[in-house]
């Protein structure tokens, strides 16, 4: 008995194999505590408020990826950590890259959030906006005064090649792309144009149609009367009649490039030069502006009447104009415009406004 009691009290030998597998697997879970509370800290700093207590508008360079611009974010305290936010976008498996531009970051945003905004959101909206009816050269001065777009344009375009309206771009893109950009939205409105024209016009190419297009432009801010006007200049090609357009003549002068600011002189409509319609048959060389869809449509589709004259209605310009067949009606208005400046009228610039068509600078009327 007292050998079974000594062989009870004998300590048992411990398995050295179990030790260790206990002591890894306690360093597994402690492991696996320290994991999840990382990520668990991870979470919170990805998902939860962000730093900024305002709202801030945040640019993306062209080329910035997300380890760029996870570093430009915690600069400028948008972001509390880079690290997280890139391992958040890997965990995300987010597809779409960051788009290039400007976007509003509302204020305490998450990592999460702001994300989402550069992949998925769309930048603050910029755009340059050129007129119906500017030049070149004043398309160019615009552009090259944005400070949000880079590059110079140190060549002119060519006039007529520019489709007036509004052109979205993104801060930092050359100005030369956004321009090449109206060039190629012109090309693509006038060959469509040009395909769909009304059979038997006087004008035999697609450059044509923007040299008259342009005309008419200038001739009239009034956007109806664009096809009426345009039949006029229609009409006369068609009689072999000069458009003896006063427009015509300014840009020979200026060469678009500023405003004449004062009325014609008899010396500048007798003047021969390539653009001077009172002295040239049909069309001058080039556009004397950017036309827009509306004066090119016109002129493709010009309204059906007999009219080879016409003259401003009142001395606003936005009153429009009064047409005519013949010379006669024309000098009617003429006359009647006249008294009223006698009577205290004002008319645009100085001197008659002749009505298109009437040499009465010449005639002594």
């Amino acid at each position: 008995m007292n050998d079974r009691k000594s062989r009870r009290a004998k300590p048992r030998r411990r398995n050295g194999f179990i030790d260790i597998l206990n002591g890894l697997l306690s360093l597994f879970v402690l492991g696996m505590l320290v994991a999840c509370g990382v990520v668990l800290y991870g979470a919170s700093q990805f998902y939860g408020d962000g730093p900024s207590s305002g709202e801030t508008v945040f640019r993306v360079e062209s080329g910035n990826g997300m380890g760029l611009t996870g570093q430009r974010l915690e600069s400028a305290g948008l972001i509390s950590n880079n690290m997280i936010f890139q391992i958040g976008g890997r965990v995300l498996d987010i597809k779409k890259p960051i788009k290039k531009g400007d976007f509003k970051i509302p204020a305490g945003a998450s990592m999460a959030d702001i994300l989402r905004e550069l992949t998925e959101g769309d930048p603050i909206r910029y755009a340059v906006t050129i007129p119906e009816g500017w030049t070149g050269w004043e398309v160019v001065q615009r552009l090259n005064a944005d400070a949000n777009l880079k590059g110079e344009i140190s060549t002119l375009p060519a006039e007529g090649s520019v489709l007036p309206g509004s052109y979205d771009y993104v801060p930092g893109d050359d100005r030369n792309d956004v321009l090449s950009t109206m060039q190629k939205a012109m090309t693509d409105a006038v060959d469509e144009v040009w395909a769909t024209r009304a059979p038997d016009l006087p004008i035999k190419t697609p450059e044509e149609m923007v040299i008259l297009a342009s005309i008419v432009e200038k001739e009239t801010g009034v956007a109806t009367e664009r096809p009426e006007v345009a039949a006029v200049f229609i009409n006369r090609l068609k009689q072999s009649m000069r458009l003896q357009s006063d427009p015509t003549i300014i840009y020979g002068i200026t060469k678009g490039q500023s405003k004449l600011g004062r009325g014609l002189r008899r010396s500048e409509i007798e003047q021969q030069t390539p653009f001077n319609t009172y002295q040239i048959d049909g069309l001058p060389p080039t556009p004397i502006a950017n036309p827009g869809i509306d004066a090119i449509k016109a002129v493709a589709h010009p309204d059906s009447h007999d009219y080879l004259y016409f003259v401003a209605a009142t001395a606003d310009p936005a009153d429009g104009h009064v047409f005519a067949s013949s010379l006669q009606g024309a000098s009617g208005e003429c006359r009647q415009i006249a008294g009223h400046r006698a009577r205290g009228g004002k008319e645009r610039g100085s001197g008659c406004r002749r009505c298109q068509g009437c040499d009465r600078s010449r005639s002594g009327w």
